[in-house]
């Protein structure tokens, strides 16, 4: 089983120390089965935060087994990350443990010279004072989060669930993912930095008034969506439909189709062999050269490049 580690640490912001530990314990493989056993340590063994205590079980012994580790925000940049801590981090490093961090969790990462020569983000308050205390790390203000392989950072507060749904998918897959985001409610789409990564499960009914057309749309990706027609199925105007779906989804429809459709085609290359012509269809684009042009501005590579670093497939 896959050993999760959450660091808590002086002024650890609670949301960050919560958010690794709901969505990896909250995973299941189809069978049922959860993949991942999720453990806090600290040090020392009380961890004040800022509104209460945390008495932890386990001290920094637990990152000596640990196949990932999460570093959650601080509330305070200018407390010293302890030298046992960076050590630990370190000798994690060193025996090939996946290390990331929440927000300001970053500037602990960074303590360590791991994220030197690297590019990694943070809160987009603290992205500057990041690059300027550590010069040596491609700071990228705009990302959700940052992937460099066995380092990942990620900007602030839901950012950290964007992050750790990338984990879940980079383990194990889109439709694993998914169930984790779906048990999570999050949102449907997140544009900006790193978004091949983003998921995109089906979208709750929690009362919001597009719920059930958002629900609708999902299901007929493959249809014509013009606005005209989403707008009679919303019964009302598409003036009033494009302010309240941008309200929502951050998107106009147009642009929450497409990035739909890209990522319905990214679960197509993920979990069947079916050829680009083939995804194209079943995702609702006209034709394969459609869907690479619309996935490269949406992901940043091209289909056959996406199949083969998720699947190992020449795609």
């Amino acid at each position: 089983m896959h050993q999760v580690v959450v660091v808590a640490t002086h002024g650890v912001v609670a949301f960050d120390l919560a958010t690794p530990l709901e969505i990896f314990r909250g995973v299941r493989l189809a069978d049922g089965s959860a993949p991942y056993r999720v453990r806090v340590c600290g040090t020392p063994r009380v961890v004040p935060a800022k509104d209460f205590e945390i008495r932890l079980r386990e001290g920094l012994e637990a990152t000596e087994r640990a196949d990932t580790i999460l570093i959650p925000g601080v509330d305070d940049l200018d407390r010293g990350v302890p030298r046992e801590l960076i050590r630990a981090l370190r000798a994690a490093a060193e025996r090939g443990a996946r290390l990331a961090s929440i927000c300001s969790g970053a500037f602990v990462l960074a303590a360590t010279g791991l994220l030197a020569g690297k590019r990694a983000t943070t809160h987009w308050l603290a992205a500057a004072e990041l690059a300027k205390r550590y010069p040596a790390i491609d700071v990228d203000a705009n990302a959700l989060f940052v992937d460099e392989g066995k380092l990942l950072t990620s900007a602030g507060a839901t950012a950290g669930i964007d992050l750790c749904l990338h984990v879940v998918r980079r383990d194990h897959g889109a439709a694993v993912a998914a169930r984790a985001a779906r048990m999570s409610v999050v949102a449907l789409e997140r544009e900006g930095g790193q978004a091949q990564f983003m998921v995109h499960p089906e979208p709750p009914d929690d009362g919001g008034s597009l719920a059930p057309l958002l629900a609708w749309m999902h299901q007929n990706l493959r249809r014509e969506l013009p606005l005209a027609a989403l707008a009679r199925r919303a019964a009302m105007s598409t003036r009033t439909l494009s302010r309240r779906f941008r309200e929502q989804t951050g998107m106009t429809p147009a642009q929450w189709v497409i990035v739909a459709r890209v990522r319905r085609a990214q679960e197509l290359l993920e979990t069947t062999s079916h050829p680009v012509e083939r995804v194209a269809s079943l995702a609702g684009f006209e034709s394969a050269a459609t869907l690479r042009a619309r996935f490269r501005r949406v992901v940043g590579t091209s289909p056959r490049a996406y199949r083969r670093a998720f699947c190992g497939e020449n795609g």
